[in-house]
């Protein structure tokens, strides 16, 4: 069993339970995951089944989506509603006010690290670190908030709209909008809806892929692993071509410099592959051995 399942991940999973919980389901131990999200988290989990875990490094770096609750007036220790209340103040913030402020949050910028994160510094978890009441200094990353928009309110809290590159802490640009506005914020709720190509509307609940085994039909759960690279040029190799890509050998080439997805005659995806100066370089291999 090959592929890239998308599944909808419920709160209070972490993305390792999912992954075990996927590996009795399936009956399948090559399984891993693109892009942890927290327990209190929901949404879009893009997971790899089999072969196809050999394309998770090519999906840790892709654009995520999400929409955010950003609760102002609350600061806590771990930047969202979970943790421990620090602080408290009255809200008098207009959407107004706030539509500003989100701009100073769109693009490239610095951010701090929440001291609740797996980051190691000097080999230790800053979450243990945390959960012992200490605290570290962290050095800032930095990260680029591609797309920031306010999409609503829900009670008392704020909906965002939030696109990032990897490694954004979105209860940290939570927290830091909070700051930047004089009355302190942390995050209430976070639901991934996006991942590069890949779309929450596609994905699956756990339960849904358990009926679908259950039923023998889980495989159509499945999408192809070279729908990953669906932005890559496409070529045809010929039998002997192939031949030589299975043996993880270079071959001549008359195609332009580029990355392209690479298929036998029968049109079965072979490699993600890069032409460069008239020769075809293997980058990952994806044929079954």
């Amino acid at each position: 069993m090959n592929g890239i399942l998308l599944i909808d991940k419920a709160a209070g999973w972490t993305s390792s339970d999912v992954v075990v919980k996927l590996k009795g389901i399936l009956h399948e131990r090559r399984i891993g995951h693109s892009g942890t999200l927290d327990p209190m988290a929901t949404g879009l989990l893009v997971v790899f089944v089999g072969r196809a875990t050999r394309a998770v490094e090519f999906a840790e770096h892709d654009k995520k989506r999400y929409r955010a609750s950003l609760r102002l007036g609350l600061t806590t220790d771990t930047q969202d509603i979970t943790g421990n209340i620090l602080e408290t103040k009255s809200v008098q913030i207009t959407e107004e006010q706030l539509e500003d402020t989100l701009t100073r949050f769109r693009g490239e910028q610095m951010q701090l690290p929440p001291m609740y994160s797996a980051i190691r510094v000097q080999g230790k978890r800053l979450y243990d670190i945390a959960r012992k009441g200490g605290e570290v200094e962290r050095a800032p990353r930095p990260v680029t908030i591609h797309a920031l928009a306010l999409a609503g309110r829900e009670g008392e809290d704020w909906l965002l709209d939030v696109t990032c590159s990897k490694g954004t802490y979105i209860r940290t640009l939570c927290h830091d909008i909070g700051q930047s506005l004089g009355c302190g914020g942390c995050m209430s709720a976070l639901r991934r809806t996006g991942a590069g190509g890949f779309s929450l509307e596609d994905a699956y609940t756990l339960e849904t892929v358990q009926r679908l085994r259950d039923e023998g039909t889980v495989e159509s759960c499945l999408l192809p692993v070279d729908s990953l690279f669906s932005r890559e040029m496409r070529c045809t190799a010929s039998d002997r071509e192939e031949a030589r890509i299975r043996c993880g050998a270079d071959y001549g080439t008359a195609l332009p410099d580029g990355t392209y997805r690479v298929y036998n005659e029968k049109s079965a995806f072979l490699m993600l592959g890069r032409a460069e100066n008239g020769v075809m370089h293997t980058i990952k291999s994806f044929f079954e051995v």
